[in-house]
């Protein structure tokens, strides 16, 4: 997989001939959440989150269409992650770099442009920290102690 990304909802896209992106939405599995703490939001998309799977279900403008309103549905992935199948719809993981198909464009016109991750910090993460580590990031804190503490006071 070599530094790629798995795409999960909310990843933006966008299409050759449209003018503006696009979120992909998530539509054909509801357990599998990615980067997501209380999974409820990031599900994790697949080869199979075809058809109109995007919160509009539009690129803005289409150039195939003469600057119409674009109407896109997708046909197919390609560049999915064959190593990730979820039994739940038999879907294999999309990646960043994964190009899909709309019937009025071309074989992959739709491309990734963000993958839909973000960077989130949990208790767990700080707890699982080096000491040290933390003291250098946040040298006038005293992040790690108070977190230790906290979840000392819940259990």
């Amino acid at each position: 997989m070599s530094e790629k990304h798995l795409v999960c909802q909310g990843a933006l896209c966008r299409c050759n001939f449209g003018t503006t992106p696009d979120k992909l939405k998530v539509l054909t599995q509801t357990q599998r959440y990615i980067n997501d703490n209380k999974g409820s939001e990031k599900l994790m998309a697949t080869n199979k989150d075809i058809g109109k799977t995007f919160e509009k279900n539009m690129f803005g403008n289409c150039s195939k269409l003469n600057n119409n309103p674009c109407q896109v549905t997708v046909t197919e992935w390609k560049g999915f992650y064959k190593k990730i199948t979820l039994e739940e719809n038999k879907g294999n993981a999309l990646l960043e770099d994964s190009k899909a198909t709309c019937p009025i464009g071309a074989p992959d016109c739709i491309s990734i442009i963000n993958h839909g991750q973000t960077a989130e910090v949990s208790q767990q993460n700080v707890k699982n920290a080096d000491e040290e580590v933390l003291a250098e990031l946040f040298p006038f804190t005293t992040v790690g102690q108070y977190i230790r503490k906290t979840d000392m006071l819940e259990s």
